[in-house]
């Protein structure tokens, strides 16, 4: 749901469910470093040592997408008049190299462990810990993401994909203590290098979404199809072209041209275009910022209206 103030402008409320849904993800980050390393020094697993690192690098994420909600929250000025949103998108791209870095990470540890000929046979008390660590994280992933898809915000996607790759380093965890109960000593190493090619595959995902709002790439098309829609149902415009709409963070900025009956008054012709806003207003999903720019339908301005 769309939080606007009278003036359009998103409200701080806005984000509460953002900052909120991330604070409880680092609170299960804390409890999960302190128990795997904990099990892993007892154990003398080296993978669960490894497991605990990578949740302690999302305490780390955390930290940087609130920090980057916090910043996009601020309001337009002089220097930034359409608003800090690009400061989220940053904070987006930032957690996608730290899940880069992460599934490389693990796959060179994995296939070195593999080259090294390293037999790992944990305990059955890894198993347990590494099947609460993948229930943990694979729950704070699906409400992470549900929240990332309300407020359609990069970071937190980009945040619950590192969640998510902190599950699937616990199922190499899992998958290599079952395979030493069953006498596999190699089965951690190679469900390591699988499960890092994964997570490197995530970030590169949630890297190219950044750099398509950086390089000002346009909206969805179920997005723009929905502004085209909004559009035609306004009485009064004919037609209308160069349509343009990008993202800045969480919201959307859309400018286009109406054509109007040319023998309309001015105040008519505003009224139109105060209900093209209005419109594609109410039928965007996130915050939208209109600029509409009226002009005349005559055969006269037909070329230029085109160009």
């Amino acid at each position: 749901m769309n939080i606007m103030n009278a003036r359009g402008v998103r409200s701080p409320l806005h984000s509460y469910s953002g900052i909120g849904v991330t604070l409880l993800g680092t609170a299960i980050n804390v409890a999960l470093v302190a128990i795997k390393v904990t099990a892993g020094l007892f154990t003398g697993s080296i993978a669960l040592l490894a497991d605990g690192i990578h949740s302690a690098s999302d305490i780390a994420t955390d930290l940087a997408v609130i920090g980057g909600i916090k910043l996009a929250e601020r309001p337009p000025d002089p220097g930034h008049p359409y608003g800090h949103g690009r400061y989220e998108t940053f904070a987006g791209g930032a957690v996608a190299a730290a899940l880069i870095a992460v599934g490389l990470f693990i796959s060179w540890r994995a296939g070195s462990d593999l080259y090294a000929h390293v037999i790992s046979l944990p305990g059955v008390g890894v198993l347990i810990v590494a099947s609460v660590s993948i229930i943990a994280k694979e729950w704070i992933y699906r409400r992470t993401l549900r929240v990332a898809r309300e407020l359609n915000s990069a970071a937190l996607q980009a945040n619950a994909w590192h969640h998510r790759s902190d599950a699937l380093s616990s199922v190499a965890v899992l998958f290599g203590g079952v395979g030493g109960l069953l006498g596999w000593g190699n089965a951690d190493e190679a469900a390591g290098i699988v499960v890092g090619l994964m997570v490197v595959a995530a970030g590169m995902r949630t890297v190219r979404g950044v750099l398509h709002e950086l390089l000002e790439g346009s909206l969805s098309r179920a997005d723009t199809e929905a502004i085209t829609e909004a559009v035609e149902r306004v009485d009064g415009v004919r037609s209308f072209h160069k349509l343009r709409a990008r993202s800045v963070g969480r919201e959307m900025f859309v400018d286009l041209h109406v054509l109007v009956d040319p023998s309309l008054t001015l105040l008519a012709a505003h009224e139109i275009s105060m209900e093209v806003e209005d419109q594609v207003r109410s039928a965007c999903t996130r915050p939208v910022n209109v600029t509409v720019h009226v002009e005349p339908d005559t055969p006269e301005l037909a070329d230029h209206n085109r160009s």
